[in-house]
């Protein structure tokens, strides 16, 4: 009877590492797929125009809902991409607010968004350069940037 529960509980102790062992390998690919994305930035609407006018950078700003289906599809396809991400990285402050939650309903009323997602280019003073409404493909995306990056900009 001992030797079944010495083999019962040495079988526990191993299941149980092993799901350690997955779940840490779940967390690595987790954070290698982030590092290839858009970083965004968190913190309030305040603080992110002082770290744009700071850096002399326009804010990226994706307007989102948690219900919102091309929003997920944004953040599942397009901005985990290396391609937009270098262009997003290197040349704006990036962020994201649930319109719905914190600060969102009072940003949704700020920008007036009319729909999900809703993407801006806003200055360091907050004003929008371009706000872009609907799923983006990745080319069109990064067009949109380098369109953005040529308009003078007022810190």
């Amino acid at each position: 009877m001992k030797s079944l529960r010495k083999l019962s509980f040495l079988i526990v102790v191993f299941a149980l590492s092993l799901s350690v062992t997955f779940a840490k390998e779940g967390d690595r690919k987790n954070e290698k797929a982030a590092e290839k994305g858009i970083q965004f930035t968190e913190g309030s609407w305040a603080a992110i125009l002082k770290k744009a006018k700071k850096e002399k950078k326009v804010i990226f700003f994706d307007a989102y809902t948690t219900w919102c289906g091309p929003c997920k599809l944004l953040q599942k396809n397009v901005f985990t991409r290396t391609d937009v991400a270098d262009v997003f990285n290197k040349n704006f402050i990036n962020v994201k607010f649930d319109m719905e939650s914190g600060e969102g309903p009072e940003l949704a009323k700020k920008f007036e968004i009319q729909g999900y997602p809703t993407l801006f280019f806003i200055d360091p003073k907050g004003n929008i350069v371009k706000q872009v409404l609907g799923y983006q493909q990745p080319e069109a995306l990064i067009k949109t940037a380098k369109s953005v990056l040529k308009t003078p900009v007022d810190a």
